[in-house]
């Protein structure tokens, strides 16, 4: 037995937020009467669930990594700005991005189908690291690091969790976070004195971009995923 809004979120319906607005819009039916009880416990093997009129069912989770180039907002629609949607191929339409890459950050963006996966990726409960290779004005010094580590306090009030600060040199650094607060690398380093001129996020979690060239999509295999979903 399974709670059908976690089955909705398995089947790529979309996040825990959306499938709770998709249910009290009435659009989906359980053995052919709407049901708008998320926490109803279904069988979901012989239970015939339809989200406006379609059925629906497991075909597996799908992670996509893209290397997000520059000119992109992370939004699955926008009216004004191109979106990383239309870097997909048209079989991969329906996934949900995982998190946010701001317009100029390039590098490293998950899209899946699964709510569930999702919302454990992105949250800072789960801890998951996030690095990020940046240009910068200035050069880290030991005080930098010592203040990431801690758990910078922005201008505006917006405190930050612990985070690894590594300068590569004049002008270079890496930096790991594991959460995912607005602007929030280009903010810490802004906090202090060193203004990010380019940044690419490298890895997530067990994943790192490799050799896939900016642009380029690649679908993650099982291992991959189950990685992830540890």
């Amino acid at each position: 037995m399974e709670r059908l809004d976690k089955f909705l979120c398995d089947c790529g319906v979309g996040t825990r937020s959306q499938v709770k607005s998709i249910l009290k819009a009435g659009r989906v039916t359980v053995d052919g009467k709407p049901e708008k009880d998320g926490s109803r416990k279904l069988a979901t093997e012989t239970a015939q669930v339809c989200l406006d009129g379609e059925p629906l069912g497991k075909t597996g989770t799908v992670v996509i990594m893209l290397n997000k180039p520059a000119g992109y907002v992370t939004a699955t629609v926008d009216r004004e700005q191109k979106t990383v949607m239309e870097l997909l191929p048209a079989t991969y339409k329906g996934l949900n991005p995982v998190g946010r890459l701001d317009k100029e950050t390039e590098g490293l963006l998950l899209f899946t189908d699964d709510g569930d996966l999702l919302h454990r990726l992105i949250s800072p409960k789960k801890g998951i690291a996030k690095v990020y290779y940046a240009k910068h004005e200035g050069t880290a010094t030991p005080e930098d690091v010592a203040a990431f580590e801690e758990g910078l306090l922005l201008r505006d009030g917006t405190k930050c969790l612990p985070a690894k600060l590594e300068p590569l040199g004049a002008g270079e650094s890496l930096i790991t976070v594991c959460e995912g607060k607005y602007h929030q690398v280009r903010r810490m380093m802004a906090s202090r004195g060193m203004t990010v001129t380019y940044l690419e996020r490298r890895a997530e979690g067990s994943l790192t971009l490799g050799a896939l060239p900016r642009g380029e999509i690649r679908q993650l295999n099982k291992e991959e995923i189950e990685n992830l979903e540890k």
